[in-house]
């Protein structure tokens, strides 16, 4: 028998948390309204309203998301830049049985974002891909974390992910009778980055 030790570098971080409550009845009220102003995206619907998190009914909601980016800036991205994350756009997904929401990454956009308002425990789940050349693509034998092409989690009500805006993901075909419902956001930054000295230096207002 071998003896070895295998470390993962690099790895991509998927931050994973809950809200910690339930919706109250105004924000569930608010999220049937907004399901009836979609636009047809491809394999599910979007809410016509693409900045969902700036309005009234969701005022507290994304003071709670809010926090949980801030979170994910101070355990993951960990940086002395005198810099500021923020909710860009935000909008509501609506999947019905037999639906599914395409396979995408989310340009101009640092951290990618989802709270499930409404899932099936058992079968709902989102589904990330490593995307890049490879040189070789021998048959695998025995998947594991270094040579998974796909990669998925299983998601229930009242989840938040984040994630990086690069990685590439997506819902599968829809299992059950429950309309799965997510609202998803894209995060970016205020303030300076670099040195100007070193002539790096980015001003972001």
């Amino acid at each position: 028998m071998i003896e070895s030790t295998i470390n993962g570098i690099f790895p991509t971080p998927i931050y994973m948390s809950k809200l910690g409550r339930e919706l109250t009845k105004k924000e569930l009220s608010f999220v049937d309204k907004s399901k009836l102003g979609v636009y047809k995206n491809d394999g599910n619907t979007t809410s016509n309203d693409n900045y969902i998190l700036n309005t009234k009914p969701f005022a507290n909601l994304k003071k709670e998301l809010d926090k949980r980016v801030q979170d994910y800036f101070v355990k993951v991205i960990s940086t002395t830049d005198a810099v500021t994350p923020y909710i860009t756009q935000s909008w509501l997904n609506f999947t019905e049985t037999n639906q599914y929401h395409h396979k995408h990454a989310h340009p101009n956009s640092l951290v990618s974002g989802v709270f499930y308002i409404n899932c099936h425990e058992e079968l709902d789940k989102i589904k990330f891909f490593k995307e890049g050349y490879q040189t070789i693509k021998p048959e695998i034998k025995d998947w594991n974390l270094y040579n998974s092409e796909t990669w998925w989690f299983p998601v229930k009500t009242g989840n938040v992910i984040l994630f990086p805006s690069s990685l590439t993901h997506m819902v599968e075909t829809k299992e059950g009778t429950n309309t799965r419902i997510s609202l998803a956001f894209n995060v970016f930054i205020k303030g300076t980055i670099g040195d100007d000295k070193k002539l790096t230096e980015l001003i972001l207002s």
